[in-house]
């Protein structure tokens, strides 16, 4: 069986952004709760990053689930990584892991210290 054609569409996503949010809205008006947390873990630490609105788009909707094999919305990619959701992103945050994360994989924090 082969795959679903959408999955080239999302290689081409997290192969062109260092730090790539598959979430509910966009970076600026998110528009579910848990990617609003997403946001505010990555703003926090000044992460640049691309956000792609799944919304729009039901086959991408789809497609980013069966593709990290996640059944959640958001999903956050680093330099091709599948980190996590809401969940992970958040406790990461917490504990300062997500900026460890960032600085082993040089990623820029506008807000380090």
């Amino acid at each position: 069986m082969s795959e679903p054609q959408v999955f080239d569409r999302i290689r081409d996503e997290i192969a062109k952004n260092d730090v790539l949010l598959f979430m509910k809205g966009t970076p600026v008006f998110p528009q579910c709760g848990f990617s609003a947390a997403v946001v505010e873990c990555l703003s926090e630490l000044g992460v640049k990053f691309h956000g792609v609105n799944i919304l729009v788009d039901p086959e991408l909707r789809q497609g980013i689930k069966e593709f990290s094999q996640w059944p959640t919305i958001p999903q956050l990619y680093v330099k091709g990584e599948f980190v996590g959701g809401c969940d992970i992103i958040r406790e990461m945050f917490e504990t300062g892991e997500l900026e460890q994360f960032f600085k082993e994989k040089g990623v820029a924090l506008a807000n380090a210290a």
